[in-house]
């Protein structure tokens, strides 16, 4: 039974931790939904309630495109090893680039 919880907690965070490969979901208003795999070297949890990619361009980075249009994203961490588990994160995200002052 799927629940849900206002932020990670610790045990969240170190599932997030242990695995080599997420997944990151975004859709534009209109059109298809787009579902990539990321590497976990690129991630980075920075609170329970805050997350940092590095999202390297793919095959035509669509990801940043949808986000132009629509800040919804649902980042998947399953573990491939061990017990199955399976951990969505809900929210909504911005690119940023080296260039942005932020």
């Amino acid at each position: 039974m799927a629940r849900l919880y206002e932020q990670m907690k610790p045990e969240h965070i170190a599932f997030i931790e242990q695995q080599k490969q997420f997944f990151v979901g975004t859709a534009a208003n209109d059109g298809t939904v787009n579902v990539s795999p990321k590497s976990w070297d690129s991630l980075r949890v920075l609170s329970p309630n805050r997350i940092a990619w590095l999202n390297i361009t793919g095959s035509g980075n669509e990801t940043a495109a949808h986000l132009a249009q629509n800040q919804r994203m649902t980042m998947m961490f399953c573990a491939f090893d061990g017990n199955p588990k399976i951990l969505r994160l809900y929210g909504k995200a911005v690119a940023a680039h080296p260039r942005d002052e932020q």
